[in-house]
């Protein structure tokens, strides 16, 4: 979810950066006690069995901050072919502490992909990780074949090679395995990765693009490990003891640590990622003041937007620009967001500026988001719910993909859905395939923000929200969309339905 608050009275590079304050608390909150242990749904994943102890150097000893690497893709024959590999490695989860992890392409989370609108992509993806995975697209709007979910599941040793046209407008996306009954424990070990789709729109050419320079992928996750630095995933791991719940910022730890980042534009571009398994982040300013937000999760806001907090649930993104004149500190204000989980304020970066340009103003208008009349739309009402130590989705356990509920509708169909949380615990909402729009948050019109475009919102205990989209494009009879909690816990636990778009 993205949500605001407003004021009340290239590759590889590393940018230069300091200490800074942290006011940090660990509270472990019990809300949720009684869930089950996460099922072992197929293989196990053999090679992330346990962390180690042994003491390494401090992942970024000179406190800058990391750019992930962009893949750059070969073009042939009008077809652009990306390469991954899924594989193992290790990381500095906890400074000085070596846990086993996973990236792609790497030891530990992976490159940005950058595709551009109405381009062919061909990704050949090899699995080496010891256990079947998939590579789910989050938030494309592509066939249900190439998805990415547990029907794409494939084996070690294999690659799977999905191709696609892009026909998402200029976005942030990002990708994650996405098999039954082990997503939270690939994607807590390192399994992530940013996608930033271009077009060749006015807005686009308006706002900062370069990458590593003036356009900067921040992917933030609070995850849970022990001291020996294995990190954990399910319902029993989070209920171990000796526990932390650190904090890492393109993979780095800032718990202690406040990384920094030299601005040689005035005009920089944050696209924002949370890609914890369950915990909430709120971004923000440490001196409390604004930040422009330009885009949700499915593209830009009808207009730059000034406001003091975004927050994001498991999963979803934002965009926001600084124009600077001095240094600014970027806080993350961690909530626990399932069972028990990480807490307290984090100086994750600091962005100072050395730039002697002067950037045209933001257009006025960034994007037209016509909004739907939902008045003879289909309804239906979708139900988060608990069974024992099993989670649910309209009284179904989603475990496995015979046993989930199945949403069938048609191509062209207009809908709007009643997201209704059954349960008193935190769940995040996320639809494949098409993006939707707010209608009712808990009752209430959305404003501000949330008037744009989403996949992925929050639900909270006992609320609703209510949705409305249009399937366009696609359609199969045997491969299916998700609709599931991107909690990721309660995803491995069940909270997970199938829909099938089928020829009207």
């Amino acid at each position: 979810m993205t949500h605001t608050t407003e004021p009340a009275s290239g590759a590889g590079r590393q940018r230069k950066g300091g200490k800074g304050l942290h006011r940090r608390k660990f509270l472990g909150g019990m809300a949720g006690v009684g869930l089950g242990a996460v099922g072992a749904a197929g293989a196990a994943f053999s090679l992330l069995s346990g962390g180690n102890g042994n003491k390494a150097a401090a992942a970024d000893a000179t406190g800058t901050l990391t750019v992930p690497d962009l893949l750059e893709g070969t073009t042939t024959d009008g077809t652009t072919t990306y390469t991954l590999t899924a594989k193992t490695g290790t990381n500095e989860v906890i400074s000085g502490v070596s846990s086993t992890t996973a990236g792609y392409n790497g030891s530990y989370l992976g490159p940005t992909m950058k595709w551009t609108t109405g381009d062919t992509v061909l990704l050949n993806i090899t699995n080496t990780l010891g256990a079947d995975t998939t590579v789910h697209f989050h938030g494309a709007h592509i066939p249900p074949e190439m998805d990415g979910g547990p029907q794409n599941s494939f084996a070690d040793g294999e690659t799977w090679s999905p191709t696609f046209e892009v026909k998402d407008e200029a976005k942030t996306l990002w990708y994650h395995p996405h098999a039954l009954g082990t997503t939270a424990e690939q994607v807590v070990h390192g399994l992530a990765g940013m996608i930033i789709v271009e077009d060749d729109s006015d807005t686009s050419a308006a706002l900062p693009s370069e990458y590593g320079v003036d356009d900067i992928p921040i992917i933030l996750q609070c995850l849970a490990a022990d001291s020996s630095g294995d990190i954990k995933y399910n319902v029993t791991g989070y209920l171990g003891s000796g526990l932390s719940y650190p904090v890492l910022c393109n993979g780095t730890n800032v718990d202690s640590t406040t990384l920094g980042f030299t601005a040689t534009k005035t005009r920089t571009r944050f696209r924002v990622l949370n890609a914890s398994p369950a915990d909430i982040m709120t971004i923000q300013r440490g001196d409390g003041g604004t930040l422009t937000q330009i885009a949700t999760d499915q593209g830009c806001l009808t207009e730059p937007t000034e406001v003091t907090t975004i927050r994001l649930v498991a999963g979803a993104r934002a965009e926001f620009v600084l124009d600077l004149a001095d240094a600014v500190t970027l806080q993350a204000v961690v909530t626990t967001g399932w069972i028990r989980g990480g807490s307290g304020t984090y100086d994750f970066l600091t962005v100072t500026p050395e730039a002697t340009d002067t950037p045209d103003d933001l257009p006025s208008t960034l994007n037209t988001i016509t909004r739907y009349d939902t008045t003879d739309f289909a309804a239906r009402t979708i139900t988060l719910g608990q069974s024992g130590q099993n989670m649910t989705i309209n009284g179904s356990v989603g475990t496995t993909m015979d046993g989930m509920a199945t949403i069938m509708t048609t191509l062209d169909a207009e809908e709007v859905w009643t997201i209704s949380n059954g349960t008193q615990l935190e769940h995040s909402f996320h639809l494949h395939d098409v993006p939707f729009q707010l209608i009712e948050i808990n009752g209430e019109e959305p404003t501000g923000v949330d008037l744009g475009w989403f996949d992925t919102y929050e639900v909270v205990g006992g609320g609703s929200i209510k949705i409305a989209m249009k399937f366009t494009d696609f359609t199969d009879d045997t491969y299916m969309y998700m609709l599931h909690c991107h909690l990721l816990q309660h995803e491995d636990e069940g909270m997970m339905a199938a829909l099938m778009v089928m020829d009207g």
